[in-house]
């Protein structure tokens, strides 16, 4: 009866003790991390950076449910880590560049021949990333998040500008992606040519620290 009760006592302390240190929680570390979910924590200042998921494209379609537009399988974003809190939390960046290259972008709207450059205007930008897994980005206050398109049409080249209030993405650890689908921009100026909408969907992937040796990949906690 004895042995039997200091096992018990012995289980019920063991017990005590593991719900006291409890598994490794969200709560224990910081919102962006490297090394896997509850690594080691991304320093402010640390550059962060992606390039489009293999195989994905940029698009910027003129309706949500269409395939015409502008299309770009090379682009790439570097962000400043600002602000790097205990999570959960929201961890904030500064979007410093956000590049599309024109000789990988193409177009089929009607009368387009070619794309001469896609730029992002107004940089910086800033990045809030939740521990819940979603992202704004949001433009300078009294600035919109601008994108310029140059466009070779059998008119001439005409210049397309569209801006956002802001733009929604999601984050995913099991690939280490940001992901942008269907964001609404409307043109600001341009031609006929230009479409009213532009709708920007795109996957980057992996997005990582690149002031750490190595690039590690960086985990939402």
């Amino acid at each position: 009866m004895r042995t039997r009760t200091s096992l018990a006592l012995a289980c019920a302390v063991t017990a005590l003790a593991l719900s006291a240190a409890g598994p490794a929680s969200a709560a224990d570390g910081t919102v962006l991390t490297t090394g896997g979910a509850g690594g080691t924590a991304v320093a402010a200042g640390d550059v962060l950076s992606a390039s489009l998921a293999a195989g994905t494209s940029a698009t910027l379609y003129s309706s949500a449910t269409g395939t015409s537009g502008v299309s770009c399988s090379s682009s790439a974003f570097v962000a400043r880590v600002l602000d790097n809190p205990a999570a959960p939390g929201t961890a904030t960046e500064s979007v410093t560049a956000h590049t599309f290259d024109s000789a990988s972008c193409s177009s089929n709207v009607t009368g387009v021949l070619g794309v001469t450059r896609v730029t992002v205007d107004n940089l910086p930008y800033t990045a809030a990333v939740s521990s819940g897994g979603s992202l704004t980005i949001t433009p300078p206050a009294g600035s919109s998040i601008q994108t310029t398109a140059v466009l070779r049409t059998l008119l001439g080249t005409v210049t397309c500008v569209y801006r956002a209030p802001s733009l929604s993405g999601t984050v995913n650890n099991a690939d280490n992606s940001i992901s942008f689908s269907k964001q609404q921009f409307i043109k600001f100026s341009g031609s006929s040519l230009c479409f009213n909408n532009g709708y920007f969907t795109a996957k980057y992937a992996p997005v990582a620290d690149t002031s750490q040796a190595g690039g590690p990949a960086v985990f939402v906690n």
